[in-house]
């Protein structure tokens, strides 16, 4: 049996729920291949456990965590990939079906200990709670060494049940203990607080990982998150770029970047690849749809930005002035270009490479002819135009229907028009022509006379991935059918292109979702 993850002293485990409580934020649903790629990633990120999905919340779930599990066997640094499952058999059963051949497989077991949460969601007493956790943390504990426990909205607990609660879930075999924020209602000093108590009152807690999973409801969830650390706890549960659910969790890179930068204050460390930061945040910007604010700390686009005469003044003069921690240092190299259109595939295999991205022959010759397109169309190809360019290339859904041309003719005078023609299910192509208050409204209007998607558009995002009037277009979409929310991603020189492939790419989705959906009634 593999042996579980340990923190050696002044060291945090990082634990990522990208994948599950990230993936949770609405429209951010990401697919079987998606989360593999996403996984691989935080692989390369040194990040120290993967909670890859909810195998009971649906099949594709499972088939998720089955894969995570599997493909990343082969890497340097396998991190333990950990499946959550509510206090029940069945729930704990799909769990290990999930995570049993990853190199360290953890099942994540939870249940709500405040009072709210136990008559109103459970209907249960506290008796029946305590016995819950005892009988279902033992019986994971029959599937695998490494068993982390959760009381669901703990900051909100009683906190002599709560220590009760964790000393029986101890007894009963969990190696870590997850204390949850859940609603993001603590301040700090609460929050640490609470931590300490636990490791004061809490029999046998010596034995197990404290962790702590902080939301961001009230915006403190990185600073309760650190607070809790600096009382004791030695795990902390985070996502890139804070995504989650309601307001996010707390984010992998200012936590990681705040115990690197104040170690002085903190004394603890991670073993996180740093440098890996920020194509994780892009990665997981384009595969969700969700755009990273441009003053967010560590990964927004104004993170290193200094516009101010006297901060540029000092920066000149010594970089310290105005910057505690240097873009290099989270994977911005101000190496802007590599690459260009005389540029071989042997130079592209290379740089992808470096990169994380390993293509075989047949996908390195199509990216070679799409980087070609675009360096006839740059000067410069950055990281992030290959990024760009890799997502929009392989990381799309089955394309039901494609972009082949379009037209579009706009101005002060005169009525913006778009001429669309699409490659179907069935092989046709199919024009159509439309009339909008603007080329992006006319091009949306004349694909959905082709489209058989009744979508709302819900959510429209557009920015330069790189600077210059060459850069690429990057677009976001969101769109609903009334009960699910579906994003879209498209890149292109041309904005309005860019803007018709994440339209396209966001129905896509949503037939896809259909069509699959159909299939399994026809089953049933």
């Amino acid at each position: 049996m593999a042996q579980p993850v340990v923190a050696s002293p002044g060291n945090v485990l990082i634990f990522d729920t990208t994948l599950r409580d990230g993936e949770q934020s609405p429209g951010a649903s990401l697919s079987v291949a998606e989360k593999v790629k996403l996984a691989r990633q935080l692989a390369r990120l040194r990040v120290d456990v993967i909670e890859a999905g909810f195998p009971s919340a649906s099949p594709d779930d499972l088939r998720a965590v089955q894969q995570v599990a599997e493909a990343l066997g082969d890497m340097p640094h396998p991190p333990a990939v950990c499946a959550l499952a509510r206090a029940i058999r069945a729930d704990i059963d799909h769990a290990w079906a999930g995570v049993k051949f990853a190199a360290h497989p953890r099942i994540h077991v939870f249940i709500a200990t405040s009072d709210i949460h136990m008559r109103d969601k459970l209907h249960m007493d506290r008796a029946a709670v305590l016995a819950h956790v005892q009988d279902m943390v033992a019986y994971a504990k029959e599937y695998c060494e490494e068993i982390e426990f959760s009381p669901e909205d703990a900051t909100r607990s009683d906190p002599q049940f709560l220590y009760q609660v964790v000393a029986t879930a101890v007894e009963a075999g969990a190696s870590v203990i997850n204390i949850p924020d859940t609603v993001g209602y603590m301040t700090p000093d609460e929050f640490g607080g609470l931590i300490r108590g636990v490791g004061e009152n809490v029999p046998g807690i010596e034995h197990a990982i404290i962790s702590v999973h902080c939301h961001d409801d009230l915006g403190m969830a990185t600073s309760n998150t650190l607070a809790g650390l600096q009382a004791g706890a030695r795990q902390a549960e985070v996502t890139i770029n804070g995504i989650g659910e309601r307001a996010g969790n707390a984010a992998l890179e200012e936590v990681v970047m705040a115990l690197r930068t104040r170690e002085d204050a903190f004394n603890l460390r991670t073993d996180v690849d740093a440098s890996q930061i920020a194509r994780a945040s892009r990665m997981v910007s384009n595969l969700t749809g969700i755009p990273v604010q441009a003053n967010k700390a560590i990964v927004g686009a104004n993170a290193f930005a200094h516009e101010a005469g006297i901060h540029q003044d000092g920066l000149l003069k010594n970089r310290n002035t105005y910057e505690i921690i240097r873009p290099e240092d989270v994977g911005l190299s101000k190496s802007r270009l590599v690459l260009g259109k005389h540029s071989g595939r042997h130079a592209l295999r290379e740089r992808l490479a470096q990169m994380g991205y390993e293509l075989d022959s047949e996908r390195l010759e199509a990216a070679f002819d799409r980087f070609k397109e675009l360096g006839d169309k740059k000067r410069e190809v950055t990281d992030a135009d290959l990024e760009a360019l890799i997502a929009d290339l392989f990381y799309q859904p089955r394309e039901v229907y494609r972009l082949i041309d379009l037209q579009v003719v706009a101005g002060r005078s005169g009525m913006p028009t778009a001429t669309v023609k699409l490659s179907g299910p069935d092989g046709e192509e199919h024009v159509r022509a439309a009339v909008g208050a603007g080329p992006v409204d006319a091009t949306y209007r004349a694909i959905d006379s082709i489209v058989p998607a009744q979508a709302e558009l819900l959510e429209y995002d557009v920015h330069a991935i790189t600077s210059g009037i060459d850069a690429q277009g990057e677009v976001s979409v969101r769109t609903t059918d009334g009960k699910r929310v579906f994003r879209g991603y498209g890149a292109d020189t041309d904005i309005i292109v860019a803007s018709a492939k994440a339209y396209l790419n966001a129905l896509n989705r949503l037939l896809t979702r259909q069509e699959r959906r159909n299939d399994e009634q026809t089953l049933s």
